[in-house]
């Protein structure tokens, strides 16, 4: 399968303990460069992040942030009943030795460190929620890539059609355009009034023929065209290989237009570079 490069995926979890938010946003680069904006208490979990980054993608820009808020939670205070059992000793002693200065107050009582405590969600369970979460964001992200991808696939596959179509017509067109570019040179030798030898003429036509010959350049033209074919079959992180196609497209189309002589060749020539620049452009997203 082929993989866009541009991508979008957010993911909501809600717990009893709150929620939390990934958004992932990524954007073609020539390398894989994953960036992670993460709360401070979600730090030690960045390693393991972008493990998982790199198991998933191989190219792009990718764009990672969570955002998480816990509940407020309303529970009952958990006492500490051995503490409280010492300061009641405590008090006890203090009062046998200089008698009942004050009435002792519960809620000084509970303020004393110890005394009472709140259970917090541990770190661990918001962290294991958090890379749960990047799992699937990771997939949502996956998912758009590959449907973008496929598009991707079908505008270069319809361009591959198009240039195997002017190719094809260009060799019907050829046997054509020797044969103009032979009368008009006889027609101008007949309008000069100049004779040559039949064989040093037929020397020259032969030299012109090699050098307006693009059989070469056509056949490598097909040749790329179909590796390009076979590469986005093939799928995978195939971006910087299509990439070099593409210049060796652009080279051959170059080739063709340097040597025209005739206005179908060269126009032939400018259609190609236009379809090699579309689907270039498109490459660029290509993972």
């Amino acid at each position: 399968m082929t993989f866009s490069m541009t991508a979008f995926a957010r993911i909501q979890v809600g717990e009893d303990w709150g929620s939390l938010v990934w958004e992932i946003r990524s954007v073609n680069h020539r390398y894989l460069e994953p960036a992670f904006r993460l709360p401070e208490q979600a730090r030690e979990i960045e390693p393991a992040l972008r493990e998982i980054t790199r198991q998933q993608l191989k190219r792009g820009k990718v764009e990672c942030i969570l955002k998480y808020q816990l509940v407020e939670q309303v529970q009952a205070l958990e006492l500490n009943d051995a503490l409280l059992a010492r300061l009641r000793n405590a008090v006890h002693v203090v009062e046998s030795r200089f008698g009942q200065v004050a009435p002792v107050n519960p809620l000084e009582v509970l303020q004393w460190p110890g005394v009472q405590s709140t259970q917090e969600t541990a770190a661990a369970v918001i962290h294991e929620a958090a890379v749960k979460g990047f799992h699937q964001a990771l997939v949502q992200l996956n998912a758009m890539r590959q449907r973008e991808g496929a598009e991707l696939k079908a505008f270069i596959t319809t361009r591959l059609d198009k240039m195997n179509q002017e190719v094809a017509g260009l060799r019907i067109l050829l046997p054509e355009i020797l044969f103009n570019q032979r009368e008009k040179i006889l027609a101008r030798l007949a309008q000069a009034r100049l004779e040559l030898d039949p064989e040093r003429l037929e020397q020259e036509m032969v030299l012109m023929a090699q050098k307006m010959d693009v059989d070469e350049e056509l056949d490598r033209l097909e040749t790329h065209i179909a590796e390009v074919r076979r590469t986005l079959d093939a799928g995978g992180a195939v971006g910087r290989r299509l990439d070099f196609l593409m210049q060796e497209l652009n080279r051959e189309a170059n080739t063709l237009s340097s040597k025209s002589v005739h206005s179908g060749l060269t126009q032939t020539a400018v259609n190609l570079k236009v379809f090699i620049e579309q689907m270039r452009e498109q490459v660029q997203n290509i993972e």
